[in-house]
Parts: C-alpha cells; sequence; structure tokens
C-alpha cells in the first residue's frame, strides 16, 4: 500500500542551519559532561548543578531533533514553535551560567593537588563548556523573529525576555535564601512579594504560550501580557528603590560590607546580588514593554 501522505523523515531537521547548530549541541553537551564525569570530576552542589545544566539539556536537544527528524512533534498537544525557542533561550542561560562555574571552581593551570591528568580534563570540559553555551545562543540567533515576520511568540524579543526575566528571579530568589534577612522589615518583605508575583505570572505566560493554550482563554492574551508587563514594570521600580534603602542605607542597614562577616556565609554579600538583579529585571521588563508594542502573537507555530 502506497502512502498518500508527506515522507516519514524529514531530512531538514538534521540538515539545515538551525538542525546543524542542534547536531553540534549534541555533541559538545555530550563531550562535556562526559570529560567531567570520566576523569574531570565534579563535587558540591555547584559541580552537581553544572552537571546537571549539561546532561539536561543534551536530553531535551536530542528530544527536539528526534521529534523533528521523524515528524513526532506534529502529534504533541504543544505549539512547537514555542517551545523549541523558549528551550533554546533557557538552555542559553543555563549553559552560560554552567560555562563560568565550572572553570571558576574546578579548573586550574597548575597540576597540585588534583594532578596533570585531572588537570587536562577540566581545562577540556572547560572549553567545551563554552562551546555549548556558543551553539545554543547560535540557534537563538537564527531563530530569532525578524522584523515584520509573524511568528512564534517565544521566538520574538518578548518572548525571549520573558525567559531571561524567569531566569534572573530565580538568582533572586538564591540569594534571598541565602541568608538575605529579607524578613526583617515588612517593606523587604513586600519586595520579595514583586519578585514571587513576576516570576509567577511569566512562567504562567510562558506556559500558555508553549501548550498552544491561548486562544482557549476568555480573554485577549496578548493585550494582558502588555498590561502585565507595564504592572511588573511598576512594581520593580517599587522593589527598586525599597530594597536598597532598607539593606544599605545606614537607619536600616548597612552601607558598607561589614568587615567581620563571613565571605559565602555574610547577609550584606546576598543583599547586593539581589538589589543588582532587581535593577536588571527592571530593565528587562522595561525593554519587554517597549518590545510587546509591535509583536503580534502567533499559538500555534
Amino acid at each position: 500500500m502506497e502512502s498518500t501522505g508527506g515522507p516519514y523523515l524529514n531530512t531538514a531537521a538534521v540538515t539545515s542551519p538551525v538542525g546543524i547548530v542542534r547536531l553540534l549541541q549534541m555533541t559538545f553537551g555530550c563531550t562535556t559532561f562526559s570529560l567531567v564525569a570520566h576523569q574531570g570530576g565534579f563535587s558540591a552542589a555547584y559541580g552537581t548543578f553544572c552537571m546537571f545544566v549539561w546532561t539536561f539539556c543534551f536530553a531535551v536537544t536530542v528530544f527536539i531533533i528526534t521529534c523533528e527528524f521523524t515528524h513526532l512533534h506534529s502529534c504533541l498537544s504543544i505549539s512547537w514553535g514555542n517551545f523549541t525557542a523558549a528551550f533554546a533561550m533557557l538552555a542559553t542561560l543555563m549553559s552560560v551560567t554552567a560555562a563560568v562555574i565550572y572553570p571558576l571552581y574546578f579548573a586550574q593551570l597548575g597540576c597540585y593537588p588534583i594532578g596533570c591528568e585531572v588537570r587536562d580534563f577540566r581545562i577540556a570540559a572547560s572549553v567545551f563548556a563554552g562551546l555549548v553555551f556558543v551553539v545554543y545562543a547560535a540557534e537563538v540567533f537564527l531563530t530569532r523573529a525578524k522584523p515584520g515576520q509573524v511568528t512564534s511568540y517565544m521566538a520574538t524579543v518578548s518572548g525571549l525576555l520573558k525567559i531571561v526575566q524567569a531566569f534572573v528571579a530565580c538568582i533572586i530568589f538564591g540569594a534571598l535564601v541565602n541568608d538575605s534577612q529579607y524578613s526583617k522589615y515588612v517593606a523587604t518583605q513586600w519586595c520579595v512579594a514583586v519578585y514571587s508575583f513576576c516570576f509567577v505570572v511569566t512562567v504562567v505566560v510562558v506556559a500558555f504560550s508553549v501548550t498552544g493554550k491561548t486562544t482557549l482563554l476568555w480573554f485577549p492574551f496578548e493585550r494582558s501580557v502588555v498590561v502585565y508587563t507595564f504592572g511588573a514594570v511598576l512594581l520593580y521600580v517599587s522593589a527598586a528603590v525599597i530594597w536598597p534603602v532598607f539593606c544599605f542605607d545606614s537607619k536600616y542597614g548597612s552601607p558598607q560590607r561589614p568587615g567581620l562577616c563571613a565571605k559565602g556565609r555574610c547577609p550584606w554579600d546576598s543583599q547586593l546580588v539581589i538589589a543588582i538583579f532587581t535593577y536588571v529585571n527592571l530593565l528587562l521588563y522595561v525593554v519587554d514593554l517597549a518590545y510587546s508594542q509591535r509583536i503580534r502573537f502567533v499559538s500555534h507555530l
């Protein structure tokens, strides 16, 4: 019996520029965690995080290549274009973090005390970790929405910024739980509420876009996202004012780092990290608001 449909295999999934980049992602990712697992080694939470990033990104990339090569993605009840764009941006952020953390904590030029062989493996793993970041960033560059192009929301600047905003919020949460003393004042608790609310809503926006369920909502999704982004800007402005005042003003906190504060376990350090990334996310939401005025939403691409 002859099939009346198209070809069963999509060779463009591995021969197009994006397909080749994904093959490189898979190759470099596998090489990186293999070098670390075989001889490079890792330890503590930051080492475990790096291994998780490389294995997670490798597994999802294999899944994406398999689905596109076999057309299985057409059987999934998700917006495939939104899913791949969101994952590429997330993988870029995670891989650049791992590419910084691993050499910072594990790579060294000298052989003592780990031995020259382990040192070489760690340097090689650090190089490939950087390449992993480069190829994921390349996919974001290749698949991003071009001016005037109708495309998946997550491929637009506004959609990509949603992933970055959520990622930055995770950094803020990490600093909050690291003895930041945020419960000391009601004002700083308000800031935590701002970070939490904006993070949850941003994740919901991404989830609705990736699942392709935006058309099922009883309210206009695209207008609601713009309204939310405007509200997030106002909320982050309040946090950007309140947090530094109650952490670094001499009346409430300390303008300078206490001399007896232990390195890595100092509330002042956590408060500084939160302040910096509060301004980073504020800038991201402002840029998001500017770009969201010019995009067109497409739910199923």
